[in-house]
């Protein structure tokens, strides 16, 4: 997902506010549900993108949603962001709330694609890979299966990837061939 400044900013300032109340991983939490809410419900989404819709209806809306499922400090942002008329960026500013927190908390996503669920080493080993890259922080992993890969995998540690896949090795050689100046032009 692409993340717009604006989410960031307003992201930064529920994090400011909920480390101020010490509500941290409380307001993440509620934020997680957020993003998972509005991600599972494309109703919910074209309603908060819907210039047709009043705001107080949408807020009405919300409040019924997350009666008793979030925290006083989530409840009044999301207000604050409707009354802005930035309900729309509502999964945005979750997802960045989402990045804010893990940068806060020190923990790095190792996300690995493999064509087959990757054993109990091959974890290992990854983890053990993204400590060396990321020494003293916490390691989340993030696995992902892509039959397409054929065999080994690719992992994505913060900024930087490796592609040791068999699909991607085939590629390579394909771009080899196709440069081969002893092969006669059809």
């Amino acid at each position: 997902m692409n993340i717009t400044p604006v989410a960031y900013r307003y992201a930064r300032s529920l994090m400011e506010l909920s480390k101020e109340r010490s509500e941290v991983d409380a307001v993440n939490d509620d934020m997680g549900l957020v993003a998972e809410t509005c991600a599972g419900s494309r109703e919910l989404q074209v309603l908060l993108s819907s210039p047709v819709v009043k705001a107080d209806k949408k807020e009405k809306v919300l409040d019924r949603i997350f009666a008793g499922r979030i925290g006083t400090i989530t409840n009044t942002f999301i207000g604050i962001v409707i009354r802005k008329g930035r309900e729309a960026l509502l999964p945005q500013v979750a997802a960045a709330f989402n990045e804010l927190y893990k940068q806060h908390k020190s923990i790095v996503t190792a996300e690995v694609t493999s064509a087959v669920p990757l054993t109990d080493d091959a974890r290992k080993r990854v983890v053990e890979l993204a400590n060396a890259k990321h020494p003293g922080k916490s390691i989340e992993l993030v696995e992902k299966v892509d039959p397409s890969l054929i065999g080994g995998v690719t992992i994505r540690i913060g900024d930087e990837q490796y592609d040791g896949s068999v699909s991607r090795r085939l590629n390579d050689m394909r771009r080899e061939f196709s440069k081969n100046p002893y092969i006669p032009e059809i």
